[in-house]
């Protein structure tokens, strides 16, 4: 039965480790690996001189930050609603509703995303009754971050939810019964026994969240970016999308996505040990 699993990530992970070398390479798909000029670090210092290389990586950081400070706890905060919620009815409603967004495909989502931006689309009707002005809202710079964050959370807050509703029903119930019969209420059962219960759940899906500080997926971007806001948009991964597929330049993608890799893994090993040793709690 492991078998297939193990195979996947020797075939799919493992294996395609050795084509990193074009990193250091000026590949040429013609001469393969070992007919390829070797340059060094050439891809790196052409990278960090960019005029780009300042703007990619402040927005993957800002993009990333955003997601932790408002995408993470979303989930969380569903879940303990929903877990408050003695309705099973209402729950298994409210729990479909949130799930549904997860299985809509990424395209079609920023298909809506871009059709509700527009002048004369949903968001702007609601901006003009209230007064104000309409505008191409995925056509402002200053409000990509906040869009593209915000839709994140509508299509992921209730699958997220999932693992955390999975962890509260482990909760033993005479835990709860207890501190009633002790006169504790709904919030003093929330904060000393409901929280406590999602802390090592939270710490570990934070530390692998954090380690991917460094990365944003570039499909998402690219369908909802613009020449009109790279300012905010940009990040590194559409960056090396443009360079390194558009262009033709793998060696310069795979050196930004090594460096990339690098840095996301040292992130990840810092904040496992922070946390191994202030929370007791971590993934190795």
């Amino acid at each position: 039965m492991a078998l297939p699993v193990i195979a996947y990530y020797v075939i799919f992970h493992y294996v395609p480790i050795g084509g990193l070398v074009i990193a250091f390479q000026n590949f040429n798909a013609f001469k393969g690996i070992f007919g390829s000029e070797w340059v060094g670090w050439m891809h790196y210092t052409d990278f960090w001189n960019s005029p780009y290389a300042f703007r990619v990586v402040r927005n993957t950081l800002l993009i990333n930050i955003y997601q932790i400070l408002f995408a993470f706890p979303a989930p969380i905060l569903l879940a303990l609603l929903l877990n408050e919620v003695r309705g099973r009815m209402f729950t298994r409603t409210i729990q479909t509703v949130s799930y549904m967004p997860h299985f809509i495909s990424l395209v079609v989502i920023c298909g809506i995303i871009v059709d509700f931006s527009q002048s004369e689309g949903v968001i702007n009707d609601i901006i003009a009754f209230f007064g104000g002005e309409r505008s191409n809202l995925l056509m402002q710079s200053d409000l990509f971050r906040t869009i593209f964050v915000s839709s994140g959370i509508w299509q992921e807050m209730g699958w997220g939810s999932i693992i955390y509703l999975a962890a509260l029903s482990t909760v033993d119930p005479h835990l709860y019964e207890a501190s009633s019969i002790d006169g504790a209420g709904r919030w003093r059962q929330l904060l000393h026994i409901t929280i406590p219960a999602l802390i090592p759940t939270i710490t570990i899906l934070l530390i692998m969240r954090v380690g991917h500080i460094m990365s944003e997926g570039f499909e998402k971007i690219i369908l909802l970016y613009n020449p009109l806001t790279y300012e905010t948009a940009d990040v590194i991964s559409s960056y090396v999308y443009r360079r390194g597929i558009q262009e033709a330049n793998y060696s310069f993608g795979a050196a930004v996505g090594l460096f990339n890799s690098t840095i996301n893994f040292i992130i990840l090993i810092a904040v496992n040990n922070f946390s191994r040793k202030y929370l007791k709690e971590s993934l190795w």
